[in-house]
């Protein structure tokens, strides 16, 4: 941000401020103020290709009896809230557990 081609737009830098500057200070503060406010999604997602774990029934690949039913599920983040998207896909994984007892 101090280099001459922004100097125009005069940028001054909030977080996490320019007193960082080594690598093991960027980490420090990235570790004192990262906070975790979005929900985590996608991390075991459904799919129809080879590295999704899930399938399109929730049904966890190599593990028998076991589904995921949660917004790690979603094969792609939402861009809003993931309540409601969640709610739906519990619905609808409960509907499919139903259907196949």
């Amino acid at each position: 941000m101090a280099q001459s081609a922004l100097a125009k737009y005069n940028p001054t830098e909030i977080k996490p401020g320019i007193a960082y500057e080594t690598d093991e200070d960027l980490a420090k503060a990235a570790g004192d103020i990262g906070t975790t406010i979005f929900h985590p999604t996608c991390t075991v997602r459904m799919g129809t290709d080879d590295r999704a774990p899930l399938d399109g029934e929730m049904r966890m690949r190599g593990i028998a009896n076991l589904r995921v039913v949660d917004a790690s599920a979603m094969p792609k983040i939402t861009s809003g809230n993931t309540n409601s998207p969640t709610i739906m896909m519990a619905e609808k994984a409960s509907d499919i557990i139903l259907n196949n007892l």
